[in-house]
Order: structure tokens, then sequence, then C-alpha cells
């Protein structure tokens, strides 16, 4: 990381930055061009710092056909904190919060790795309680864990008290 000084390694920081955005934007490999797709999200975060990602999407289609056949990936999660305008183009900056990582991805099969992994992101979308999913709900949906393999999070975010 360039900035080593915006580096993020409070895991309670790290939690808080995943709980509060929605949305993931995963890249895969399609034939020497990636393949960006924004996507809900549910996670688990280990307390050593190992990082899960749950996503879902349709049974088949051009994102799962390009995890066959190359289950590398890349993410991006962000929060936009404000734009901080200026009075020279080149001076304005954003005040922002991202965790930028690589992993690998598999497609789950087994019905009970699906129901933990939809009730992580149903539990990150702020639905509380135990989903019932019906069988061939499950069946019929593709649901995704990225296995992280690495990930830096950064802020350059002012804390208030050094605003």
């Amino acid at each position: 990381m360039r900035r080593s000084d915006r580096q993020i390694t409070d895991p309670a920081a790290i939690s808080a930055l995943l709980e509060e955005c929605r949305t993931v934007h995963l890249s895969c490999n399609a034939e020497g061009a990636p393949y960006v797709v924004p996507m809900n999200y549910g996670f688990a975060l280990a307390p050593d710092g190992r990082l899960t990602l749950y996503l879902h999407c349709a049974a088949e289609g051009r994102k799962l056909d390009l995890l066959r056949r190359d289950a590398r990936v890349g993410f991006a999660i962000s929060a936009l904190v404000e734009t901080v305008r200026a009075d020279r183009p080149c001076a304005w900056t954003a005040r922002y919060r991202s965790l930028l990582g690589t992993g690998r991805a598999a497609i789950l099969t087994d019905p009970e790795e699906k129901r933990f992994a939809l009730e992580a992101l149903l539990h990150h979308m702020g639905f509380a309680g135990r989903a019932d999913f019906a069988p061939e709900a499950l069946a019929n949906v593709a649901v995704l864990r990225i296995d992280v393999e690495e990930y830096t999070c950064k802020s350059n975010v002012v804390p208030r008290e050094e605003a």
C-alpha cells in the first residue's frame, strides 16, 4: 500500500466499514479483460482478520461461466464520504473508506452451506432472525463464497477531533 498512513488494521473498523457498505464490485477474468459486476454481499470476519464474502446470483449466466473457468477474483468495497472541492481542478479530492482484495470464488452446492451464506447476506442487508428457505429456492439460486486471500483497507477520512 502506497499510503500506509491511511491503512486500517483495526478489526472493529474493518467490520464497521463492511457493515456500512452494501455493494461489492466483483471482478472476474474474462478472456484477457476484467468483467466487473456490482453485487450485494454478506461476510464473516474472523478474529484473526480472515475475511470471507458471500454473494448470490442467478443459477446461470456469464459470471458463473467465467468463475467456472477461473475462480480468481478481485473485489472492491467502498464508502464515499464526501467530495472535497478546491480552487484548482487537480486539488479536488474525495474522503472515503475502502477495502480492496483478491481471492477465489467457490460455487456452493451443499444446501446447508448455501443456507449459511444466504443468512449471512440477509443479516448484512438488515433481515433479522432465521430465514426459512424452501428447498426448491435453495436449488434454484447460485451462492458464491469468496475465500479472500489478501485485502487492504484504508481511509482518508479525517477523524472529527483532528478536523
